[in-house]
């Protein structure tokens, strides 16, 4: 087999993984080729929403597992290919000397053993790095299972790492991973975690101190594969931010790619939608201070899928609102749908110089058609319609609907939620 037809196949496994981020390393060249910047780089994006810009292969789809939920599982009557340590070095100089890519995203199904699979990775980037001097972006799957030392020194190469927890709930895993275990995946997350906060201390001190995934690490989530809620699913993403340092969980909505397998749900078409919020809870999350339990909660464990999750959670708590512009601080307007981080911070700038004018809010980004149900400005009211929940909601929703029905990701970009 050649190297093209290796490609097509391995490049075609890829595309499930959504996890496949750029930004936030920074690399400097020092006598080669290629630099990783800290804003990222460029990418384009396939009709499904997923990232296709990087050099997105896997080193192998020969798996040992039998994974329900994955298309390279070992029990399906797919092509396999492998590469050689040279030919995907080889072809990601080429693709790069040629302006086909800007980086290179690399995982692989598990062959032979973790440790091997592990190793024959690392021999990619080691090569990469040392022998073609490319300075290049990397992202580097860390293998669940293999030894520690293998995945430190991969860290010392790779611009962000990564290890796919896959399903949200230890009973999910059991029932379509049986060869997975949890401690397997959740040790180098522990182990990179604690090392890039190790790094980055060190490299405060001394600017010259070795690189150890300046990008952090990311994970990603399989959304509707199996019957856990979604307020399992963002306490999950809530306990990983804050006990492993993760730089980001990606949700991946479920593709049905194994019929026969009756574990699987059958799916007409992937939550894609629900996907999309739980995006959007995500960056809740991480920008707006929210907490898992205040998204969502044992009597709402499921996002509302007709409105963001911002305006729902208003929605459910209208004795906060309305708030007035020029009072509120800068946590109590995080809770105002249609206004962004920056649009807050124009703000509360600009009332250091006079009041706030209902003129001036849409000049700071704020977005009127959600924040004028939740807010008055000196004093009156933005909107004349009814404080109903349940007709804003209705209101909220037609305007939804006039909008393109392509789904777009809330990580590709700074929007206001």
């Amino acid at each position: 087999m050649d190297i093209v037809e290796k490609l097509k196949i391995l490049s075609q496994s890829a595309k499930y993984d959504a996890s496949c981020a750029s930004s936030g390393s920074e690399r400097e060249n020092s006598g080669g080729m290629g630099n990783a910047s800290c804003a990222g780089i460029c990418h384009s994006w396939a009709d499904d929403g997923r990232c296709i810009s990087l050099l997105k292969v896997l080193f192998s789809n020969q798996c040992m597992y039998d994974c329900a939920y994955c298309v390279n599982r070992k029990s399906n009557d797919v092509r396999r290919a492998s590469f050689t340590q040279q030919e995907l070095v080889q072809l990601t100089m080429n693709f790069y000397k040629r302006n086909y890519i800007e980086g290179l995203f690399l995982s692989s199904a598990v062959f032979v053993s973790p440790d091997v699979t592990m190793e024959h990775m690392l021999g990619v980037v080691k090569r990469l790095r040392e022998v073609e001097k490319f300075y290049g972006y990397i992202h580097l799957k860390a293998i669940p299972g293999a030894d520690l030392s293998l995945i430190r020194q991969a860290g010392m190469y790779a611009d962000r790492m990564s290890v796919n927890i896959e399903l949200p709930s230890e009973s999910s895993l059991k029932m379509l991973a049986p060869d997975k275990k949890k401690e397997d995946i959740l040790k180098p997350m522990v182990f990179m975690g604690k090392n890039w906060l190790e790094n980055t201390q060190e490299r405060q001190k001394y600017r010259k101190a070795p690189l150890f995934i300046p990008g952090g690490q990311s994970t990603q989530l399989i959304v509707g594969a199996t019957p856990d809620n979604d307020l399992q699913i963002i306490k999950l993403a809530e306990g990983l931010y804050k006990k492993f340092s993760m730089k980001r969980v990606y949700y991946s909505a479920y593709i049905h790619t194994n019929n026969s397998d009756d574990r699987l749900p059958v799916l007409a078409y992937p939550p894609l939608r629900r996907e999309n919020r739980l995006y959007q809870a995500d960056w809740l999350l991480r920008f707006y201070r929210f907490n898992a339990d205040e998204i969502l909660d044992s009597s709402f464990p499921y996002l509302d899928e007709e409105i963001d999750p911002k305006s729902s959670w208003a929605l459910r708590h209208m004795e906060f609102f309305p708030l007035e512009v020029n009072r509120a601080g800068y946590d109590q307007l995080l809770r105002v749908p249609g206004m962004g981080v920056k649009s807050i911070l124009k703000i509360l700038n600009a009332r250091k110089y006079g009041k706030i004018m209902p003129d001036d809010l849409k000049k700071f980004g704020v977005v009127l058609k959600r924040a004028r149900f939740f807010i008055t400005c000196n004093g009156r009211k933005i909107s004349d319609l009814c404080t109903d929940p349940f007709i804003i909601r209705t209101f909220l929703m037609s305007k939804a609907e006039n909008k393109p029905k392509k789904l777009k990701l809330p990580f590709l970009y700074e929007v206001s939620i």
